[in-house]
């Protein structure tokens, strides 16, 4: 995802520090490992497939901000429900069959909402949208699961491609939706939508998956010991802010855009797609450009572009501008995670995919809960409040981020000082 992209995108780990002494070689053939990691893809194009699709429906017509904020809620109360049921499927049917049930409950939640589409009240689409997110839930859990193996033996290029995946699935929905928007009715375009899931979970259910070393319990016990560091904790609220402010643009920027320019909903959700396109290549281009670059002054440009490029979006009155500020803002959202993870990520070399699963749904959490809020400030201050929360979502990830820079160095001061022990 996990995207997630938001996906995660950069984890400098050597992959000697984490291989057990019992790491066999040929869990690399496992067909099933690898076709885990396109689960990634499905979990970005479930989860920024209602941004994308809340056009559709008619929203970009009407003021009702407080429904669409309730989309939203509906979305993350599925993910929480998906942390009570993931563990249950797992260990009842295993890897391959719950990434394959949660692809299908997926399915099936977007056949629902595309039966439920306009002319039916908005109410109706709240349980498809709960449904959608426990899938995407439960899938998460399944897809960290199931890609221990390869994670065990190349930590940092699985977390780039599962990062890169799931970047590619937010893209790819809203690229889709905006080339049928004009063609086909919102019920159509959400079935051809269901079919994505759905086929991926009859190549989930036919795979064959390594079994994991580490249960759920284990991950979620060394999830609770690792919070207890500073720099977790750190971690934790540099990703959930920052995902925020990134999914509070996924989530928004269709209905800011034609609202608030005129711009139609199939330009302003290509638009959006441009977004996850530009936020995709930064993150990609962040690879490079970190050894090459000091990373204070990449995190200070990173954070005052996104904040001008916040600035254009609520002054322009023209496309341009707002093509030019949202792809400025993406290419500035983009390096802010690898920063952050690149420089602390040698602290936690321990972190099993299911412990990072913790933290990673704790920033989708910051991420969906930011549209959630929005719906409430565009409700009571007018669309405009959509630009606001990013640019107040900036100013904390560059506080977080400097106080993780000095922590990180606090800790590094004290392990000098701290005498060998025999």
């Amino acid at each position: 995802m996990a995207k997630t992209s938001h996906s995660p995108a950069a984890a400098r780990v050597s992959p000697t520090a984490v291989r057990p002494p019992s790491y066999d070689a040929g869990v690399l053939a496992s067909p099933g490992a690898r076709k885990a990691l396109g689960g990634f893809f499905v979990s970005g194009f479930l989860l920024a497939y209602l941004g994308a699709i809340i056009p559709s429906w008619g929203h970009h017509l009407l003021s009702d901000y407080w429904m669409v904020g309730l989309y939203f809620v509906a979305l993350v109360a599925g993910l929480v429900l998906a942390v009570r049921m993931a563990s249950a499927l797992f260990q009842r049917w295993g890897i391959g069959k719950t990434l394959a049930i949660s692809c299908g409950a997926a399915s099936a939640a977007l056949m629902l909402l595309a039966f439920f589409s306009p002319p039916f009240a908005a109410w109706w689409r709240l349980p498809g949208i709960v449904i959608l997110g426990c899938a995407a839930g439960v899938l998460h859990t399944a897809i960290f699961q199931a890609i221990s193996p390869v994670y065990r033996h190349d930590p940092a290029a699985t977390v780039n491609l599962g990062g890169a995946l799931f970047g590619l699935g937010c893209f790819t929905v809203a690229l889709i939706i905006s080339q049928m928007f004009y063609f086909y009715t919102p019920s159509a375009i959400q079935f051809w939508l269901a079919l994505v899931p759905g086929f991926c979970g009859i190549g989930y259910a036919k795979a064959q998956f390594v079994p994991c070393s580490v249960t759920p319990t284990h991950a979620k016990h060394s999830l609770w010991q690792e919070l207890q560091s500073p720099s977790a904790v750190l971690f934790s609220l540099v990703l959930f802010f920052q995902f925020g402010n990134e999914w509070a643009i996924a989530g928004w920027l269709p209905l800011y855009l034609s609202q608030r320019l005129g711009v139609s909903p199939s330009t302003s959700i290509l638009i959006l797609a441009m977004y996850w396109l530009a936020l995709l290549v930064g993150r990609i281009a962040a690879q490079w450009i970190l050894p090459r670059m000091r990373h204070s002054r990449l995190l200070m440009g990173s954070v005052l572009a996104s904040v001008f490029a916040c600035v254009i979006l609520i002054a322009t009155d023209n496309l341009f501008g707002a093509v030019s500020g949202v792809l400025l803002l993406g290419g500035a959202f983009a390096p802010i995670y690898p920063l952050v993870v690149e420089k602390i990520g040698h602290r936690f070399p321990d972190y099993h995919p299911g412990v990072y699963n913790g933290i990673f749904s704790f920033a989708i959490a910051g991420g969906l809960l930011a549209p959630c809020a929005l719906g409430y400030l565009a409700w009571q201050f007018g669309v405009r409040a959509v630009m606001a929360l990013p640019l107040a979502g900036s100013l904390i990830v560059f506080v977080l981020s400097g106080l993780t820079w000095f922590e990180a160095r606090l800790h590094a001061l004290a392990a000098r000082q701290t005498p060998p022990q025999d």
